[in-house]
């Protein structure tokens, strides 16, 4: 079974509440369309409740089965002003600030994810991934477990011509631009995380470098075998491999010349790049040379699940982000993390 058809089935088997704030879209009225027909989510859509019925009729859309909230007459409006002054005065929010931010849907949203009205957020179809990122971290917050947000993208080889099939995790493709040593760390964890969660498979990870097991060496060579040792010291029952290179982390015969002592032996689903540009230019490659299918990017290490979209998205992509959030949002519900053992595993 495809990998994103296996996250759509878990995502039906509890649906969750999830609160799409761009809701005067016609992509993301098709999308949430899509999701409440095929039962993998609860939707809520927050924005101009009159619009959103506007956009609908013009673009034949049926939002039955969907609750809409319009931030400027809803009675949760004073609580989550309210809450948004508590969370951010200190940073300089006053109570009419609180009361004109809350107005904003995309903020409206995170708060309802935040107090648990809703389980998870989907935005960035018309925000930009600065103002997505930001506000999730302000008003949803970074997992005690983890010190910063990253991304990773869902890359699906499920095509005949794919000789390596099924599902990867491509991190940090989106966000974190150089990270250091313990950053890496960080998101090699939130990455394993990720694939243990919607690959439903034990996580394999490669830390990629231009360099395997030593054969060279170089300040970046050091940088991605420092951050092998700490997940390995954080994670001792996680299969990692680094510094290793990508052939080596996907082919097993290259792994069996090449990695010392592996323990992921060329079956790699979790790729960590060494910065923001290398994972940039992998994962177009993989999508526009290889026909991988890539989703996202998907925002890891927050408190509950918050995701971007790309502006350039289509109702099927806001489709598949919302399968995936709501698959997060079971996972964090059910406290699924580090240790927690994954229910089955499949390499396909």
């Amino acid at each position: 079974m495809k990998a994103i058809n296996r996250i759509i089935d878990s995502a039906r088997t509890k649906p969750m509440r999830i609160v799409l704030s761009e809701a005067e879209d016609p992509r993301v009225l098709l999308a949430a369309q899509r999701a409440v027909r095929e039962s993998i989510a609860r939707i809520v859509l927050v924005g101009d409740a009159a619009q959103m019925r506007e956009v609908a009729a013009a673009q034949a859309i049926d939002l039955s089965g969907m609750e809409l909230v319009d931030p400027v007459s809803s009675a949760l409006a004073p609580s989550y002003a309210d809450e948004l002054f508590a969370l951010r005065s200190r940073k300089g929010m006053t109570p009419d600030g609180a009361r004109r931010a809350i107005l904003n849907p995309l903020c409206f949203a995170n708060l309802m994810v935040r107090l648990g009205h809703a389980d998870g957020s989907v935005s960035g179809a018309v925000n930009t991934t600065a103002d997505v990122v930001r506000t999730a971290i302000q008003i949803i917050g970074i997992a005690p477990s983890f010190k910063l947000v990253s991304s990773f993208f869902l890359m699906m080889l499920c095509e005949p011509f794919h000789t390596l099939k099924g599902g990867l995790i491509f991190s940090d493709c989106a966000l974190v631009v150089e990270p250091d040593a313990g950053q890496l760390a960080e998101i090699a964890m939130a990455a394993a995380d990720s694939a243990r969660n919607l690959l439903m498979d034990d996580p394999r990870v490669a830390m990629l470098s231009f360099s395997t097991s030593g054969s060279a060496h170089h300040a970046a060579v050091d940088k991605v075998i420092e951050a092998t040792h700490l997940v390995q010291a954080r994670r001792p029952g996680l299969a990692i491999d680094g510094d290793v290179q990508l052939d080596a982390a996907i082919v097993s015969e290259i792994a069996l010349r090449k990695v010392k002592h592996s323990q992921v032996e060329g079956h790699a689903n979790v790729l960590i790049f060494p910065s923001l540009e290398a994972g940039n230019i992998g994962y177009k490659l993989a999508e526009r040379i290889g026909g991988a299918k890539a989703i996202g990017p998907l925002l890891q290490g927050l408190q509950k699940p918050a995701n971007d979209l790309s502006r350039g998205c289509s109702a099927d992509d806001i489709y598949y982000v919302i399968a995936v959030t709501a698959v997060q949002a079971q996972a964090a519900l059910a406290g699924r993390g580090a240790d927690i053992p994954a229910s089955h595993s499949s390499h396909s």
